[in-house]
C-alpha cells in the first residue's frame, strides 16, 4: 500500500529521508517540522530524532512494492539535496526511481545550488520531475539553477508559500508551476495580485498552472478558486507518456 497523500498535486509520498533545517523565509512555519515533532511524540520510529536529518535504509525500496502506477512526492518531510544527505544515498534513491519506473516521481528542493552541483553526476530517469521551491523574489535565483541543472526531463516550480510578488519570474525551460498560500498556525497572507501575477505569467508562456490553496488558519474555508476558477493544470503530456510506457 502506498502512503496516500492529501497534497492536491500528488498521489503518494515516500520519505527515505526525514528532517531538515531552515534556509529561507518560506521555512519559518514549516508544516513538516510540526508534523515530525507530533510523530516523534507518538513514538513513530522514523522520527525518534524529531526533525533532525536522518536517512532510512528500510524505506529505500518501498516504491518497488507499489504495483499501481502513481505520482509520488519524494521526501515530503525533508529535502533530498540537503547538505547532510550523503551523495551515495541520493544515488541510491535515484536507483530505486529507475527500478520502480512505472511511477512518476516529484522531487522538490530549496537547495538548488547543491542540485546544480550534483546533477551532472546523477543518472536521471525520464520518470523524475525536478522542482525548486521559491517563496519570494529574493530566492528567484533558484529558478536559474534548476533551469541550468543537467539531467531532469521535467522541471517545475513550487511557489508555496508565496510571500510576495514575482514580477521578474522567467518560465523559460519550466514545465509546470504550483502556487499557493501558507496554511496552519501563524500563516502569512497571500495577496491576490501575487497569485494572479504567477497565473498570468503561466498563461503568457503556455506553462501549466496549479493553484493549490489560499491557505490561512482555515484553508478549507478559504478554498482553492482563483478568480472563480479551480486551476488544476498538470504537465499531462509527460505524465501520460510515463503511464503509457508503464503499461507496455
Amino acid at each position: 500500500m502506498s502512503a496516500a497523500s492529501a497534497i492536491e498535486w500528488t498521489e503518494s509520498t515516500w520519505n527515505p529521508v526525514t528532517g531538515c533545517t531552515k534556509l529561507s523565509a518560506g521555512c519559518a512555519n514549516c508544516y513538516a517540522e510540526r508534523m515530525a515533532l507530533r510523530l516523534q511524540a507518538m513514538g513513530q520510529p522514523n522520527y525518534a530524532a524529531g526533525f533532525a536529518v536522518r536517512t532510512h535504509e528500510r524505506m529505500l525500496e518501498v516504491p518497488l512494492g507499489w504495483r499501481r502506477p502513481q505520482t509520488v512526492f519524494v521526501n515530503s518531510m525533508s529535502d533530498l539535496f540537503h547538505e547532510e544527505v550523503p551523495f551515495d544515498f541520493i544515488q541510491r534513491v535515484f536507483d530505486v526511481m529507475h527500478r520502480a519506473d512505472w511511477h512518476t516521481y516529484q522531487v522538490l528542493t530549496k537547495r538548488s545550488g547543491r542540485l546544480s552541483q550534483l546533477a551532472p553526476s546523477l543518472d536521471w530517469p525520464n520518470n523524475v520531475w525536478m522542482g525548486v521551491s521559491v517563496e519570494n523574489a529574493q530566492v528567484l535565483g533558484r529558478v536559474d539553477e534548476l533551469r541550468n541543472a543537467s539531467g531532469p526531463r521535467v522541471r517545475f516550480l513550487s511557489l508555496e508559500p508565496l510571500l510576495g510578488p514575482l514580477q521578474d519570474l522567467c518560465l523559460d525551460g519550466i514545465d509546470w508551476v504550483i502556487a499557493g498560500g501558507e496554511s496552519g498556525p501563524h500563516a502569512r497572507p497571500l495577496a491576490p495580485e501575487w497569485a494572479r501575477g504567477v497565473r498570468d505569467a503561466c498563461l503568457r508562456d503556455g506553462v501549466p498552472f496549479f493553484f493549490k490553496q489560499w491557505g490561512g488558519t482555515r484553508k478549507k474555508r478559504a478554498g482553492r478558486e482563483l478568480d472563480g476558477k479551480t486551476w488544476d493544470e498538470m504537465p499531462m503530456s509527460a505524465l501520460m507518456q510515463r503511464r503509457v510506457e508503464a503499461a507496455v
